[in-house]
């Protein structure tokens, strides 16, 4: 019975209910991409735009009209934008997860590749030099907190960093060997 109800609602759903139940997961975002990966033409999206159902936030990246913000929605929404392999970067992840009394005037975003699109003014492309970690803090790409204390060694006050990095300690998002070293590249 569960499998015929199923299967029954699967037809039944508009293009919408797909969009909204993918973007529910994704801090209300949906791009062109994840819609066709969902067999959803771009030409739908802009309808729905139209329609004021999906609201443009940049190039190839819609929102969901009806979404309750979080306090990650612009990390994610950076991410959208400058597209597949990117990652919050350096002071960012520091205050994505309010380590550090900064409020950068700038969104650092890292990314391997070239980005052709044309970017709101407060994100800011960085090519790193070195090999960092990328892992994923409430499901958006991110240098590692433990990469990122080390990468403003010469950015923000060594004595900020130093208690970022026993509030990361504290908070579970470094372990305690991470801990000891970056206090000790920090000395």
């Amino acid at each position: 019975m569960a499998i015929l109800y199923r299967f029954w609602y699967s037809i039944a759903m508009t293009n919408y209910d797909v969009i909204y139940e993918y973007a529910a997961g994704n801090y209300g975002l949906i791009t062109t991409d994840a819609a066709k990966r969902l067999a959803i033409p771009n030409v739908e999206l802009a309808k729905l735009a139209h329609r004021g159902r999906l609201r443009r936030i940049g190039y190839s990246v819609y929102r969901v009209a009806h979404y309750v913000p979080t306090a990650y929605d612009k990390y994610a929404e950076a991410i959208a934008l400058v597209g597949s392999g990117a990652a919050i970067y350096g002071e960012s992840v520091l205050a994505m997860h309010g380590l550090v009394l900064v409020n950068p005037t700038f969104m650092y975003i890292a990314t391997q590749g070239r980005v052709r699109r044309t970017l709101p003014a407060y994100i800011k492309i960085v090519f790193p030099k070195t090999e960092y970690s990328v892992t994923e803090y409430e499901g958006i790409p991110s240098q590692s907190v433990f990469d990122a204390i080390l990468v403003c060694k010469n950015v923000i006050m060594t004595d900020r960093l130093v208690e970022a990095t026993r509030d990361a300690e504290r908070q579970g998002l470094i372990t305690s060997v991470e801990a000891r070293a970056a206090r000790k590249q920090l000395q």
